[in-house]
């Protein structure tokens, strides 16, 4: 079992910087990819970015350039810093984590943008 918590989120004003946490717990060793999805209200969950056990990174176009997914010291964390926050990155920001076997999530951190 992975259990992962997000904290970070909160209310930008457009152009502005969030960092977001993810920290993962239980059986760590086990993942290979951590990555941060997001969700709008009737919209489905989209990948942001994602970084696997060895760090190859994967973006969404969207976040290309802007974001920047990395690891803690601890390896147990990751982070996504996003920069130049337009509204359309209002979100509800989820991190995932894939096993071999399962996929687990954490309840996700409210991003929103002010334009």
């Amino acid at each position: 079992q992975v259990q992962l918590v997000e904290s970070g989120g909160g209310l930008v004003q457009a152009g502005g910087s969030l960092r977001l946490s993810c920290a993962a717990s239980g059986s760590t060793f086990s993942i290979n990819i951590i990555g941060w999805y997001r969700q709008t209200p009737g919209k489905r969950r989209e990948l942001v970015a994602a970084i696997s056990r060895g760090d190859d990174t994967n973006y969404a176009d969207a976040a290309q350039g802007r974001f920047t997914i990395s690891r803690g010291n601890a390896k147990n964390t990751v982070y996504l810093q996003m920069n130049s926050l337009k509204a359309e990155d209002t979100a509800v920001y989820y991190c995932n984590a894939r096993t071999t076997m399962s996929t687990y999530w954490g309840r996700g951190t409210q991003v929103t943008v002010s334009s």
